[in-house]
């Protein structure tokens, strides 16, 4: 059984996606719900859930925080995390961490492209195509190995509000199955 620790810093939608998904799971299951965030939605969405909620200060407390993780779990999904993943995680967590992005990479990825920039800048650039990347994660923002691209067509300048909308049927529907097959294709190394 491979264990599973959800990186997020907000609402925590995806990470509760990516919960029940592997629930019942005999492939893998979700361990730890792990926040840079004290205020972060996911905490309060995971409150009642069986599973370690783990709030840290990544400038304090990354060292002790890798050390937690790489001693119970075996990968990172991130589902809205944050914060750029320091070189020593990537390192211990080689090949075994996994991102959604909100967009099509390598257009719109980037530090600061998260959320609704993504979806302004989409909006302004003039694309007829969004969609969602999930790719590896490597010490450099939105530039690990795609595994895997969806796709919905929008209209040249559409509001980002509702790039964001059609984004997240993409991201419900596509992340947790992409990472159940990405972690299938790990399994016999692990």
């Amino acid at each position: 059984m491979v264990k599973i620790a959800v990186l997020a810093s907000g609402s925590g939608s995806n990470a509760l996606k990516l919960f029940r998904y592997f629930e019942n799971s005999r492939l893998a299951r979700v361990e730890m719900i792990v926040t840079n965030n004290p205020k972060a939605g996911v905490i309060d969405r995971f409150q009642g859930i069986k599973t370690t909620i783990l709030v840290f200060n990544p400038s304090t407390d990354s060292s002790q925080t890798l050390e937690a993780l790489n001693s119970r779990v075996d990968v990172l999904l991130l589902a809205g995390y944050m914060r750029l993943i320091p070189k020593d995680w990537t390192n211990i967590f080689h090949n075994r961490i996994l991102n959604i992005h909100p967009a099509l990479l390598p257009k719109h990825g980037g530090k600061g492209m998260y959320g609704k920039r993504v979806h302004k800048a989409v909006s302004e650039s003039g694309d007829v195509e969004s969609g969602i990347t999930v790719h590896m994660v490597n010490e450099r923002y939105d530039e690990g190995a795609i595994i895997a691209q969806f796709k919905v067509q929008i209209e040249p300048g559409e509001a980002p509000g509702l790039i964001e909308q059609k984004v997240r049927s993409l991201e419900k529907e596509h992340y947790a199955p992409t990472a159940a097959q990405w972690i299938m294709g790990l399994t016999s190394s692990l």
